[in-house]
Formats: structure tokens, C-alpha cells, sequence
């Protein structure tokens, strides 16, 4: 494999992984979304906390998993970017309820290792879509 088709492929497994997860999520949020919030020890009081959570992990999370998908089929460079900002994004907010309201669980603190790491390969495969793209230009 060349490095530029190294490169698709990689980042097609990251794209699909992260939609994966998310879609993993999303079905939960849609068909059951007290268990999204048993995950943080939260008791959803109300029908419209259901709503919101089953719109916001349902509905959002849905269409990210199909614009995920729909990046690794026609544009994987901006599927890279857009999870690079989405994971980093994510860890920062960690990040900074770290430094609000204090240390996090059990289960924040893993999730800002899984984002960060996310995070990390994200990065790394931006920079090599940047150098890949150089390259060909130059």
C-alpha cells in the first residue's frame, strides 16, 4: 500500500469505528434513554428530560453516524476533520468541568482518555491528509 491509500484506509477505520460508537449510542438514546443516563447515575424526572435525551443522543446522534458514514463513502478528509474537532471538543469539555467542578468518575475520566485518544489519532491523520495534500500540490 502507498501511503496515500494507507492513509484512506485508516482514516475510513476511524470513521467508521466513531460511527460506530455513536450509532451504538444513539439506538440506546432512541429506544431507551433512561439507560443513556444510568451510565452517569442520573434519574430522568419527566417526559420532556426523555425527549430531550432521546433527541440529543437519538436524533443528533443518529445524524452524525450518518454523516460519518457518509464521509468515509465520499469525503474522508472532511469526516477526518469534522471527528478530530468532535473528539477534541468533547475532552476539552471534560477538561473543563475538571477544572469547575472538580475531579471526574470513574466513567468521565475514561471517557477523556477515549476522546483524547480519538482525539490524538485524528490529528495524526489530518496532518498526514495535510502532508499527502502538499505533496501532491508541490
Amino acid at each position: 500500500m502507498n501511503p496515500s491509500r494507507t492513509i484512506k484506509v485508516l482514516s475510513r477505520i476511524y470513521l467508521f469505528v466513531s460511527a460506530g460508537s455513536f450509532f451504538m449510542v444513539s439506538m440506546m438514546g432512541f429506544f431507551s434513554p433512561q439507560a443513556v443516563m444510568d451510565l452517569v447515575q442520573v434519574k430522568l424526572p419527566n417526559n420532556d428530560a426523555f425527549s430531550s435525551i432521546r433527541g440529543v443522543y437519538g436524533g443528533v446522534g443518529l445524524t452524525i453516524t450518518v454523516m460519518l458514514v457518509r464521509w468515509a463513502l465520499k469525503d474522508i478528509q472532511q469526516g477526518v476533520v469534522f471527528l478530530c474537532w468532535l473528539w477534541g471538543l468533547y475532552a476539552v469539555s471534560r477538561i473543563i468541568t475538571w477544572t469547575v467542578e472538580g475531579p471526574l468518575g470513574a466513567f468521565g475520566t475514561q471517557w477523556l482518555v477515549i476522546e483524547s485518544v480519538f482525539f490524538i489519532l485524528g490529528a495524526l491523520l489530518w496532518l498526514r491528509w495535510q502532508r499527502s495534500n502538499l505533496a501532491v500540490r508541490g
